[in-house]
């Protein structure tokens, strides 16, 4: 028996996907997240769900592979590891000094984000390397390990290193590498020359930072996990999700775990593409709303557009990843009054526990408990009974807010459901409007738990007309996982003007990327059939500051393929920029590979959920819509017994065990032949 196995760990739940390979059968269960023990929901979720699928044993599985928010978390809240920092002499302050820039230039009470490594555990060492790599200063010795022995007895656990000019001469850095093994063993080591070798010093800094940072924490918790499933009877290497897609084995995620920043949202992105892509919808906008959250991302022609970095809580993180933008506004998101009397919604989060006020344990009105009280979601139950929902404790958390804003508790609750939306649609617009792209011409992919809840109001106000809905929305990150692919990405910075006459040396660039490609291609075990590569770019007119990422033709490397580079350049300059200077000369910075292996086979049959209890038909529940003016009966269907080919005429409601879908008043939904349910406004 061959079992695949998908984990999603989110804020509020924890969604499993099972695929057994021999019956071509898949499975998507959901559990409340143990936030104090991730791991805990994983091992209970996937043994309840083996059981009740009488599929098998843990050791039965071929394949597991998990997504993760433990990096990010550990960022967001700054409880990482202390870390000691070894660079350039010169260089101490410039994790402080950062670009020198305001984000907030008028507002004079905000702080700059808190350095990750203190100032009295940053040590300069002697040495310095010219913009060529030839060696200046050489790298004094004894200085550096006096540094070691210093920070090893200030009790820090990790160690960052990052020199000037590291990313076109690495032995320096390696070299403190030794001398750290040797002084200070055990201690976490991060390289800025392995982590990110590529110019803009800041940036390199910060990133390795943040990877050093993030190394006994993210390591600890990968270890911790693979040891718990190997007790419970996994003989196979399980696997975690990175920012760009892709998955990776543990041993590797452990030495870059700044990588795994984007792990939770980015395979909901990859699945929801190819869910998209296989029922004729190429180009899409993904919206991710879980619990504490929302994550949206564009996908043209059915591949998810990739970025460079992100800033996260005012820290630069350069990494491949994919292009999305997170919110703090999901369905445990906590509505409030601000100091002025106006209502606000979020980013503060319920999260698991205590939660929405509808599960009985907290007293917040939540995003959630608007929609209990609207009764757009069951007022008695959740996730196909296992949950029961308290109406009443709804009503009084939002009847708090609704007594301070004098408003009915309808139309309170539908107020924080309108705030949230305009959150969300700021969202969108950051990655689309403000890239130039149109959101009419795309089609939305709502999952996440509250996605297709959400999904019509949010494609209205963007002015979107069609909505895809898949099977199981409410687990598609964890189905993302079974579609994905095993990748890994490999830069490097090599400045050069970029004309039909440079092909050579950018095969040679390409040359030994794809040589360090190899290298992990056979390190990963993949079979040469299995092998896939993606070259790219990041190109500007000379005299700019930023460049753009552009793909780089497959086939060899020549004048045609230079002349193709350019031209994609052109076009990307002028859709984001709304001009192109084809008589500029064009220089290429930083030249990428992607590597990636498929491994193993991929779900092609439809999911079993559990639908409403047993014996309980289709019925019709008063629910409040605004556009008719108040409350209004509408039928309530099972997405189970949703056959393709169905109609359903709105307005109406879509109920299933992982999501609930609003269909708006003259709105129809359709389910497809690959029974996704597409709504047309």
């Amino acid at each position: 028996m061959a079992l695949r196995i998908g984990v999603d760990t989110g804020g509020t739940f924890t969604d499993i996907c099972l695929y057994d390979t021999t019956r071509d059968e898949l499975r998507v269960f959901k559990v409340s997240s143990t936030p104090e023990d991730p791991g805990k929901a994983i091992i209970e979720g996937v043994a309840e769900l083996l059981r009740t699928a009488g599929s098998g044993e843990f050791s039965d599985v071929s394949y597991f592979a998990h997504g993760t928010t433990v990096g990010t978390n550990a960022l967001l809240t700054e409880t990482g590891a202390r870390t000691g920092l070894l660079t350039t002499r010169g260089f101490r302050d410039l994790l402080e000094l950062a670009r020198g820039r305001r984000p907030k230039l008028y507002d004079l009470q905000a702080d700059k984000p808190t350095p990750l490594v203190p100032r009295g555990l940053r040590h300069e060492v002697t040495e310095r390397v010219r913009h060529d790599g030839t060696v200046w200063t050489p790298l004094d010795e004894s200085e550096v390990r006096q540094a070691i022995r210093q920070l090893r007895d200030e009790g820090v656990e990790a160690i960052a290193v990052c020199l000037l000019y590291s990313y076109v001469f690495p032995d320096h850095e390696r070299r403190i590498a030794g001398w750290v093994e040797e002084e200070f063993p055990g201690a976490y080591v991060s390289l800025s020359s392995e982590v990110l070798p590529e110019f803009r010093e800041y940036e390199r800094l910060s990133t390795v930072v943040s990877n050093a940072y993030l190394g006994p924490k993210v390591s600890g918790y990968l270890a911790r996990l693979r040891k718990k499933l190997a007790e419970r009877g996994l003989v196979t290497q399980p696997y975690v999700t990175q920012s760009n897609g892709g998955v990776v084995s543990f041993a590797e995620a452990e030495k870059y775990p700044v990588r795994m920043v984007l792990s939770g949202p980015s395979t909901g992105v990859v699945g929801a593409a190819r869910t998209a892509n296989g029922a004729g919808y190429p180009d899409i906008i993904t919206f991710d709303m879980g619990g504490t959250s929302t994550d949206v991302s564009l996908v043209q022609h059915g591949e998810p557009k990739t970025s460079s970095g992100l800033d996260l809580d005012g820290r630069a993180i350069r990494t491949a990843m994919l292009d999305i933008h997170t919110v703090g506004a999901g369905g445990g998101s906590v509505a409030r009054l601000d100091s002025g009397g106006l209502l606000k919604v979020g980013p503060e989060s319920a999260g698991a526990f205590p939660g929405p006020a509808c599960y009985g344990h907290g007293e917040l009105p939540t995003v959630t408990d608007a929609n209990v009280v609207l009764q757009v979601l069951n007022p008695d139950y959740f996730l196909g009974g296992r949950i029961t929902i308290d109406r009443e404790a709804s009503r009084r958390a939002v009847g708090t807010l609704a007594e301070k804003l004098g408003m009915s508790v309808e139309d309170t609750a539908q107020g924080i459901i309108r705030v949230v939306t305009a959150n969300m649609a700021r969202a969108i617009r950051v990655i689309s409007v403000q890239r130039g792209y149109d959101p009419r011409d795309y089609v939305m992919v709502p999952f996440g738990g509250a996605g297709p809840l959400h999904a019509s109001r949010l494609a209205a106000e963007l002015g979107m007309r069609t909505i895809l809905v898949p099977e199981s929305p409410g687990a598609l990150s964890a189905l993302g996982l079974l579609l994905t692919d095993i990748k890994s990405d490999f830069s490097r910075t090599s400045v050069m003007t970029v004309t039909t006459g440079a092909a050579d040396d950018i095969a040679a660039v390409f040359a030994e990327l794809s040589a360090q490609a190899e290298r992990w291609f056979e390190s990963s075990d993949i079979e040469e059939r299995a092998r896939g590569s993606r070259r790219q770019v990041d190109l500007r007119y000379a005299g700019q500051n930023h460049e753009l990422t552009v793909d780089f033709p497959a086939g060899p490397v020549t004048a045609a393929a230079v002349t193709a580079l350019l031209d994609g350049f052109a076009l990307a300059h002028e859709r984001t920029y709304g001009y192109a200077n084809p008589g500029n000369p064009i220089q290429a910075v930083t030249f990428r590979v992607q590597a990636s292996g498929e491994i193993g086979a991929r779900p092609t049959s439809s999911p079993v959920v559990t639908g409403r209890p047993d014996g309980e038909q289709a019925r019709k529940r008063p629910v409040y819509l605004p556009e008719l003016g108040g409350f209004h009966e509408c039928l309530i269907h099972d997405r189970a017994a949703l056959a393709p080919g169905t109609v359903v005429e709105g307005p109406a409601i879509v109920e299933q065990m992982d999501t609930t879908t609003l269909v708006l008043p003259g709105s129809t939904a359709e389910v497809d032949a690959h029974r996704n349910l597409v709504i047309h406004l």
